[in-house]
């Protein structure tokens, strides 16, 4: 009974945020007529207004929206890109923040681009690991190497979550460090929608939390399987 309720506790804490984030982008995803633009026409303006007219910005067939640095592109969903919404015109503020860093040459920027091409390699590390743990025991027969290749397993995947965990400035300072000035500043929505695009800044700030989460159930599941 109280594993049990322990596990619906954690389940609640990895999945609430994602929920939450969730909860918000809909809430203020209402079409509004009365806005100037759309999101994507918005994300165009504001790139050409900081001299990054090779910047691109397109409508995405799948996948959330996001700022490319190889492509340097930057990525709206279709609700996002076409509509006129709080939502819409927030988050591309916020993505086209993270372009502005790539520019500006921001270093947590590039550390958090390093990193996150890192993760990759690290999970497909770990599962070459875990995959050959039982080979390796079956022709080494040692324990000690199987029990230091899961201990290999668990660091690598634990860094995942902490390397998700530390480049949270990042979008930080994307969300109010620049998005938020722009849109509160230079009038791009009335003052009464102000709080409503500080929640979406705040819930595209937290999508990176989310993720770090869902990296953590991710990296519990397995310390379960390696038990």
């Amino acid at each position: 009974m109280i594993y049990g309720l322990i596990a619906l506790a954690l389940l609640s804490l990895i999945l609430g945020p994602q929920i939450w984030v969730r909860q918000v982008m809909d809430r203020h995803a209402a079409d509004r007529p009365d806005l100037p633009g759309t999101g994507g026409e918005l994300a165009r303006h504001l790139l050409d207004r900081y001299g990054l007219d090779t910047v691109g910005v397109e409508a995405l067939a799948a996948g959330g929206d996001h700022y490319d640095p190889d492509a340097r592109t930057v990525r709206l969903s279709p609700r996002n890109h076409d509509g006129r919404s709080v939502t819409a015109v927030a988050v591309a503020a916020h993505e086209v923040a993270h372009a502005i860093q790539h520019a500006q040459g921001n270093r947590l920027f590039f550390l958090r681009t390093r990193l996150a091409r890192l993760l990759g390699t690290v999970d497909k590390v770990a599962m070459v690991i875990l995959v050959a743990v039982p080979v390796v025991l079956a022709l080494t027969r040692v324990p000690a190497i199987g029990i230091v290749q899961f201990g290999a397993v668990v660091a690598l995947l634990g860094l995942a979550v902490v390397v998700h965990l530390l480049t949270l400035p990042v979008e930080f300072d994307a969300s109010f460090g620049k998005a938020l000035p722009l849109l509160d500043h230079d009038r791009y929505l009335d003052a009464a929608d102000m709080p409503a695009a500080r929640g979406v800044l705040r819930a595209a700030a937290m999508t990176y939390v989310a993720a770090s989460l869902m990296g953590l159930l991710d990296f519990l599941r397995i310390l379960r399987v390696l038990r």
